[in-house]
């Protein structure tokens, strides 16, 4: 009966809050609508700077169909390779494309003229994807006009698995969903606490024979609410802004997502009880929530970082339900499949949960 006292308060508070309840909805919608537009992982409009040597018709073609794409723009013509790379070094272009005297004539003969592609690395990002996207389209090109070109000894087939048409949205908006739970539901508890705290309602609560594990649920369960209606809007936008659907078991996704939202909770109220004032949770907070996003794989692979990130990743709660997440999304994994997953997660949501009744003293 106390506990659902201590859960009706803790809406009606979450209700009477200006900031909280347009929170819930408006930033799920933000991150789900702008980010994937925003942080693409696709490279486009690169300056390009070209060094013609053939002056053909042919490499006037190129250099048109090179324009032409989303990718690249072409800002200039230059003389010679060091004239287009001072343009490079003032910021004018990103990528060198050096056509070689006799480029027509070779194509013609069947020959392969080396055609020089040189990019920016300073983003490697940007330098890398630059590079691939040139590549591709040169090679397109000379393939299409070459008269006559000797057998290939192997033809190669590409085929990618799970994600055919290398979207980056499949690929970005599970992590988009980890990191809005990741915020919300380790964020907000973490918050609520502490500010009870500076308000001094806190003080009667804790004169009160309300026992740590009530307590501690009475705070956690509308979150735990919270952190369900923002993942369903999420999954909504996806389907209906991205069209994309979990090609796995929708409860079992539902399943993984609540015991997240346990582990995070647990997370925040742990960062409240060493907490004197709001603006040391939030600080506390926002270091661990950068930790926790930078080091789980969310954008990077944690198989290309160091040894020591490797070893930060692999204690890091989100590492594992990034990894799931995409898995439900891509894959279409059974539980069979994440059982070695689903039992480290439980590991984290038993520590960060007891952790936090343990650390939560009523005598503050």
């Amino acid at each position: 009966m106390v506990l659902k006292y201590m859960i009706e308060k803790e809406f009606r508070q979450m209700v009477r809050n200006p900031v909280i309840p347009r929170l819930i909805i408006i930033f799920p919608c933000l991150m789900m609508l702008l980010m994937p537009w925003a942080a693409t992982l696709e490279v486009k409009n690169n300056s390009v700077c070209v060094v013609d040597s053939d002056r053909s018709a042919l490499s006037r073609r190129l250099v048109e169909q090179v324009g032409a794409t989303d990718y690249f723009r072409v800002v200039g013509y230059a003389g010679s390779y060091a004239e287009a790379l001072e343009r490079v070094e003032q910021g004018y272009a990103d990528v060198i494309l050096e056509l070689p005297r006799g480029m027509e004539r070779s194509i013609v003969r069947g020959e392969q003229p080396v055609v020089q592609v040189s990019a920016n690395a300073v983003n490697g990002t940007k330098g890398a994807l630059g590079t691939s996207y040139m590549t591709q389209l040169v090679q397109d090109f000379v393939r299409r006009e070459a008269a006559y070109a000797p057998s290939p000894v192997v033809r190669l087939s590409e085929l990618n698995l799970f994600n055919p048409m290398l979207d980056y949205k499949a690929f970005m908006i599970p992590a988009l969903i980890v990191m809005l739970l990741t915020i919300l539901c380790g964020f907000l508890p973490a918050l609520n606490i502490v500010g009870e705290k500076e308000a001094g309602t806190i003080e009667q609560l804790n004169v009160t024979p309300l026992g740590k594990w009530t307590f501690i649920f009475g705070k956690l369960i509308p979150y735990w609410v919270v952190g369900l209606v923002a993942f369903t809007l999420c999954l909504i936008l996806a389907r209906f802004v991205y069209g994309l659907v979990p090609a796995g078991s929708l409860l079992l996704l539902y399943g993984f997502a609540f015991l997240y939202i346990l582990i995070m909770s647990g997370v925040g109220i742990v960062v409240s009880n060493y907490s004197a004032t709001m603006q040391q949770a939030m600080f506390v907070t926002f270091f661990f929530m950068l930790l926790f996003i930078l080091m789980s794989g969310l954008f990077t692979s944690v198989g290309s970082m160091p040894l020591w990130a490797q070893a930060v990743a692999a204690v890091n709660p989100l590492t594992y339900f990034n990894s799931v997440m995409r898995a439900l999304f891509l894959k279409g994994s059974g539980f069979g499949d994440l059982l070695p997953r689903f039992g480290i997660l439980v590991v984290f949501m038993v520590a960060f949960n007891v952790w936090a009744v343990v650390s939560y003293k009523k005598t503050e």
